[in-house]
């Protein structure tokens, strides 16, 4: 009989306590596991011990499971443990695990080789954001990152304000953090004046910041402090 692939959420923010943002449903399901596929071994390990787990971190197994993990034959054995019969628990950086993370290659694996898929309750900074921005809920879509450079960068934003516009759809994306004071102020230049645009940082920390305005009111005020803080952007008419 197969296992089970648990899919856990973990705190998007280090300054968040495990069991301030999980439900205490998912610390039965994180005990009895000893065996996870994670994107970075090293925050996994710190993660589950925050989360106090049963067992003793130096016991657990962890298989990594990241940008450098691309051939399908290392695909295959991060899941071939499944079909044996061991459960396993899929582990992001922050957040939830397969939505834009990696984790989504194993999970895609499991649904082939008939591997039951439990995803568990926690925070995701994209929903969260949408949550908080009073933007459309009702119909959006996560772009990920932006092309970093010009003029491509400002042609994707041009496509997702005209979506926005076209569809009312709520355009979230992201960029690397330091990078962040540099995508906001193209924004500014780049879309029109009754372009509302939410920008949401250090979601679910003490120094969470979630503010909305047009792009012309965002031009009067001061500009958010967002650099080197994780950040989601969304664009919407």
């Amino acid at each position: 009989m197969n296992g089970t692939l648990y899919l856990i959420p973990c705190p998007i923010s280090d300054q968040t306590d495990v069991w301030d943002v999980l439900p205490a449903a998912n610390r039965a399901i994180m005990d009895s596991l000893d065996y996870f596929i994670v994107e970075n071994t090293r925050s996994a390990r710190r993660f589950l011990s925050k989360a106090r787990v049963s067992r003793p971190i130096d016991t657990l197994e962890f298989a990594e499971l990241n940008e450098h993990t691309t051939a399908p034959q290392q695909i295959e054995a991060l899941v071939k443990p499944l079909l044996e019969g061991r459960s396993a628990g899929v582990i992001s950086e922050a957040g939830v695990p397969a939505v834009a993370d990696p984790g989504a290659a194993v999970v895609a694996l499991c649904h082939k080789k008939g591997i039951r898929v439990v995803p568990l309750v926690g925070p995701s900074s994209i929903i969260l954001a949408m949550m908080a921005s009073g933007q459309n809920g009702q119909s959006f879509a996560f772009n990920g990152y932006l092309p970093v450079k010009e003029p491509e960068r400002s042609r994707a934003v041009k496509r997702l304000e005209a979506r926005a516009s076209s569809e009312h759809q709520s355009q979230a994306f992201i960029e690397t953090p330091y990078r962040n004071v540099k995508l906001f102020g193209e924004l500014l230049q780049c879309c029109a004046p009754d372009t509302v645009l939410t920008v949401a940082a250090d979601i679910t920390a003490p120094t969470e910041l979630v503010a909305t305005h047009t792009v012309a009111e965002w031009r009067r005020l001061k500009a958010p402090d967002i650099h080197k803080r994780p950040a989601i952007f969304i664009i919407g008419k």
